[in-house]
């Protein structure tokens, strides 16, 4: 492996394609962000100035819709009462004059637009006239309006669609401004009339605010039907001539807005429109495409762009060599699966000669040894098992013998009757069924034989002081398997903490019933009960009684016997109640045959 050249080598090699994917990802991403990040920021742009120039045409039109309401309110009988126009000779005209007055002033005042109405008139042919406005009246101002040449031309045009212009402002107050006339005839006799005339001018300022209000440095631009600019903002950054040129297109162009691409002094830009039919109003912005800056979307895409870059190329590249890569790595990967599942067999084909192969060989000899040491665990594991069951089966108690053949002793002195016999045939089937040997397991019928022996003895032993009831709900459950010497030690608790400290008879109930999948034991006696603290002593203290047991086997030492061959799911519980009863109760596994 030493001798190799590093390019021969697996790591070589994939030193050598990671390289050669680097630079075919770099590139290939640089070129890619640069050219998706500009257009998508040009579209975004594109959007957001149609956007922008759309909502400052609503916002001129809802202004242009608020001053034809009130000049169409101002001339309407409905809802002005003129009577007579000859405000000056009649007093009650002079009176209506005044309310007249007084509901223009309100129009003006609740519009919003208050401000920019410069003159707000009524006004006849005999140059009568009422007016409101921010500008203040004199007596020449119907003389001045009517000699202009242009407010008979505003006066003929349609209310549905008018196309506003903009004028010289004719009254003495207003000289130099620049004004937006509309004229409309009144409504007298249910007719328009040529007997008086409504005239509404507002300033021309009222738009160059709301440009203000929507600059963030580009060019914009205001125009009416004519032409004529009535507003502009940064309009500086590009010739006058150019700008003309670009209204005079755009008012003649057949759509009503949008957004193109065009060409001013040399330079891309992009113009964004929207033209109103009714009012004749053209709003335009021009932004050039160098000034579009989006160095943190370029960013962002860039990084996005080469993670997927980098992940699509690399896989084209493994798998153009796959065919030296894929056989080994994915032998290897099996052989983990296997290992992960239990199966420790060794693979020969993983064992190659390059690195991988190095790998192989070390999985399969950590395969062999796992293989070993679960092999010795397990086996030790059993044995260990095997001795604790046996230790605990095999306490057989002397004392338990010695107390036995002295109570026949004394039978025999005492009674001189045939109870010795019973005894001692009783004495030689217990001691007949421990000497054949401790099975693991036996069937519920032989444990209850094997009771029923040592219950006889223990009868004998305390004089009749307490009786035995045993209940097993199924025949069936007599085959059920149960480890050997299970009930003895529940009995013997029940004599010995339950029946002999009371003094007196009492009643031990053996109940066996199976639920669901468990075959469950209640050993039950009506004696002086245990509290709490005794039960925890009895459990935690196997070695309580022994001497005076028959096995020495405890309950603590029952329910480990239980929980080692059965699981920690299986074992006994104590309920017990003070000069009451105490209930012991056994959950094993249901099994039968062998």
């Amino acid at each position: 492996m030493k001798n190799k050249k590093i390019w021969k080598t697996l790591q070589g090699r994939i030193i050598m394609y990671n390289l050669s994917i680097v630079i075919l990802v770099a590139f290939i991403g640089s070129m890619g962000t640069y050219h998706s990040s500009f257009k998508r920021s040009l579209e975004m742009t594109e959007q957001t100035m149609e956007n922008d120039i759309e909502g400052i045409s609503e916002n001129f039109f809802v202004a242009y819709e608020e001053m034809m309401n009130i000049i169409l309110n101002c001339t309407g009988r409905s809802s002005m009462n003129y009577g007579s126009l000859d405000f000056a000779d009649q007093p009650s005209a002079k009176k209506q004059a005044l309310i007249n007055s007084t509901l223009m002033s309100d129009y003006c005042a609740i519009s919003g637009y208050g401000s920019y109405i410069n003159k707000l008139m009524i006004l006849d042919k005999n140059g009568n006239a009422i007016q409101s406005g921010s500008s203040p009246g004199s007596k020449d101002d119907v003389k001045q309006l009517l000699e202009t040449d242009w407010f008979w031309q505003e006066a003929e045009k349609s209310a549905d669609e008018y196309r506003l212009k903009v004028v010289d402002n004719p009254f003495f107050q207003g000289k130099g401004e620049m004004l937006i006339p509309i004229v409309r005839p009144l409504d007298v006799a249910g007719s328009n009339s040529k007997e008086g005339w409504g005239f509404l001018g507002f300033s021309t300022k009222l738009f160059e605010k709301e440009l203000k209000k929507a600059d963030h440095g580009d060019t914009l631009v205001v125009a009416v039907e004519d032409g004529t600019v009535i507003a502009a903002a940064n309009e500086e950054k590009f010739q006058k001539k150019d700008l003309q040129e670009m209204t005079k297109n755009l008012l003649e162009a057949e759509t009503s807005g949008g957004i193109e691409k065009k060409k001013l002094q040399g330079e891309a830009c992009l113009v964004a429109w929207s033209k109103n039919s009714m009012s004749g109003i053209l709003v335009y912005e021009i932004m050039p495409i160098s000034s579009i800056k989006n160095e943190k979307m370029l960013i962002l895409n860039l990084a996005v762009f080469m993670f997927i870059s980098c992940l699509l190329v690399g896989m084209g590249m493994s798998v153009l060599f796959s065919n030296r890569l894929r056989k080994p790595v994915a032998l290897l990967s099996e052989q983990a699966r296997k290992i992960g599942n239990g199966d420790f067999s060794c693979n020969p084909q993983i064992e190659s000669e390059d690195e991988l192969g190095e790998i192989g060989r070390g999985m399969n000899k950590m395969s062999r040894k796992i293989a070993q040491l679960l092999d010795k665990s397990v086996e030790d594991e059993r044995e260990k098992k095997n001795l604790e069951i046996k230790m605990l089966q095999a306490q057989i108690n002397p004392h338990f013998l010695y107390n036995t053949l002295d109570s026949i002793r004394w039978i025999a002195v005492i009674q001189k009757n045939t109870s010795i016999v019973k005894m001692v045939a009783t004495l030689s089937g217990l001691l007949k069924n421990m000497a054949k040997g401790f099975n693991e397991k036996v069937t519920l019928r032989e444990e209850l034989k094997f009771l029923e022996d040592y219950i006889t003895i223990e009868k004998m032993r305390y004089m009749e002081m307490f009786d035995v009831e045993t209940q097993v709900e199924k025949e069936e459950l007599y085959e059920a398997k149960i480890i050997k010497l299970t009930l003895q030690p529940l009995v013997e608790n029940a004599i010995f903490s339950g029946i002999e400290p009371g003094g007196k008879n009492g009643n031990i109930r053996i109940h066996i019933w199976q639920e669901e999948n468990r075959l469950c034991v209640s050993v039950r006696d009506d004696g002086v009960g245990m509290t709490e603290e005794k039960i925890r002593e009895i459990m935690e203290n196997p070695q309580k009684r022994k001497g005076d047991t028959m096995s020495g086997i405890g309950l603590p030492n029952v329910d480990q016997r239980i929980k080692l061959v059965y699981g920690e799911s299986y074992g006994i519980h104590i309920r017990s109640r003070v000069g009451e009863y105490t209930e012991i109760l056994v959950t094993l596994p249901i099994e039968y045959g062998k």
